[in-house]
Parts: structure tokens; sequence; C-alpha cells
């Protein structure tokens, strides 16, 4: 059976083996200024992705990226349009007047 240390030295390895970054759970608590229980929650229901390697979960840096707002998804993308054509449908009038002004 691995020590918990074993499995931080695994994870340091597949760090520098793979062309990926990652970061643990607390390290992206740390990073966000949010508790390591709010993100362990969102990896839980599957809203942060994450991989488990032991009793550790490690998060790719795309999804960093994604989660700090530098890279949007394809599905970032159409909520993101989607989001604008409602607004403009239905503030359409307000926004006009507001570019006069």
């Amino acid at each position: 059976m691995l020590t918990r240390k074993s499995w931080i030295n695994i994870i340091i390895e597949v760090k520098a083996m793979t062309n990926e970054k990652y970061i643990t759970i607390p390290e992206l608590a740390n990073l966000l200024g949010v508790s390591r229980i709010a993100i362990y929650n969102r990896v839980k229901k599957g809203q942060i992705p994450a991989t488990k390697i032991g009793r550790t979960y490690v998060i790719t840096d795309k999804t960093i990226a994604n989660i700090l707002g530098k890279e949007v998804t394809g599905r970032g993308k159409k909520r993101i349009d989607a989001a604008v054509h409602k607004t403009v449908r239905e503030y359409g009038e307000v926004l006009k007047q507001l570019g006069k002004e």
C-alpha cells in the first residue's frame, strides 16, 4: 500500500512526464481563494472535471484556464451567444436609447 507521500511523488512524476499541467484540489482552492471543500463538492457534482490518482484529485491546466475564463469552450461560447441574443431581444430598445446618450 502506498503512503500519501508516495502518491504525491507519483503525481509529481505524472506532471513531469505529460505535456499537460496538473494541480491538486487544495492548490486550485488556494488559487481561487475558496475552501477546499467547495472545490471537492464541485468535483463530486461533476462541475469541475478531475482525475483521481490514489486518494488525490488532479485538475488539468485546460480546466483551470476554463474556470479562470482565459479559455472558452465551444459550449461556453454557445451559452454566451444565447445570453447575448436573449438580452438584445428583451432589451433592444433600451440598449439603443443608452447608445444614443
